[in-house]
């Protein structure tokens, strides 16, 4: 997959099939737009493509709020690439993107810039100033400029359309299997591992220390069954994320105990699938109760089967 990261170094001419968005989460819904792009692509002999914005719009519109995104752009690259987009476009949301009106984005951005003759958007996609953009102006400006316009539906879950909002919603509520079955794939943290305060390890639980990107969306607090990911290889793990209040700990920590394992990590590339919800964030009255709930946790882990 081709990254293009600043549109006005790009002039190619290869015609292009094409969609827009910001999707976050590359899910089911983002999913199969994907697939009816890629085989318009190949019955049309053009490219897929993916036209995305980074760093988030809402930093530009609301730059003081507490973004919190499903993918990191690394994550989102490699699912997109793992579902066979051949190009991705990488657009800066400045104030002059940001004031095009829809009808100048379509003549310059989709025509000129990008030579698009298949376009997909998603079931509510606006775009331009104050959204002046949507699939009626598409299809109104398409017979015009000699592009087709195809708009798919959204794709549902439990009679709810699957979105970004829902998915991350479901992890607020710890609904794990939810928040997977309409990512169609198991929600992911990842990080380089780093020192802590190192509390696991005096009372039999040494745990990752993980450094999660600060724009990555958490699940709730609580502890969970995950796989752990490192030096090549694949865990059994039990990921906490909070405060460790048992301790009186302050600051928000993400942390893994991972089972029949032994090695200095520090400083190594961790990632963790989420599997299921154990419980939440409990504050005990002693640290032997602390241990008696991660022994109930450990084998709850152990014999979990995946």
């Amino acid at each position: 997959m081709k990254i293009i990261k600043h549109l006005h170094d790009y002039s190619q001419k290869t015609p292009l099939a094409l969609s827009i968005g910001m999707f976050d989460g590359v899910h089911r819904g983002h999913q199969t737009i994907i697939k009816n792009l890629n085989s318009a692509a190949q019955n049309k002999d053009l490219e897929s493509a993916i036209l995305t914005f980074w760093p988030h719009p809402r930093t530009v519109f609301n730059p003081n709020d507490d973004l919190k995104l499903l993918n990191t752009i690394e994550e989102k690259t490699y699912l997109l690439e793992k579902n066979k987009v051949q190009h991705l476009f990488l657009k800066e949301f400045d104030e002059e993107f940001r004031n095009l009106t829809g009808e100048e984005f379509v003549k310059q951005i989709l025509i000129d810039k990008l030579n698009v003759k298949h376009l997909i958007i998603g079931h509510d996609h606006t775009f331009g100033k104050n959204r002046s953009g949507d699939f009626n102006l598409l299809k109104k400006m398409s017979s015009e400029y000699g592009f087709e316009v195809v708009q798919v539906e959204a794709v549902d879950f439990q009679d709810r359309h699957i979105s970004s909002t829902q998915i991350r919603n479901a992890l607020m509520n710890a609904e794990i299997n939810t928040a997977n079955e309409m990512l169609g794939y198991h929600y992911s943290v990842s990080g380089e591992v780093i020192h802590g305060k190192k509390l696991g390890r005096t009372i039999g639980y040494p745990t990752a220390n993980i450094s999660v990107n600060p724009l990555k969306f958490l699940p709730k607090k609580g502890a969970y069954i995950v796989d752990a990911f490192v030096k090549n290889q694949q865990f059994k793990g039990m990921l906490s994320i909070g405060t460790n209040p048992t301790v009186d700990g302050k600051s928000l920590s993400v942390e893994v105990y991972i089972l029949d394992f032994d090695s200095d990590i520090y400083g190594e590339a961790i990632s963790v699938n989420f599997r299921e919800f154990l419980h939440e964030e409990i504050k005990f009255e002693s640290l032997d109760q602390l241990i008696e709930r991660l022994d109930e946790d450990k084998r709850l882990t152990e014999n979990s089967n995946f």
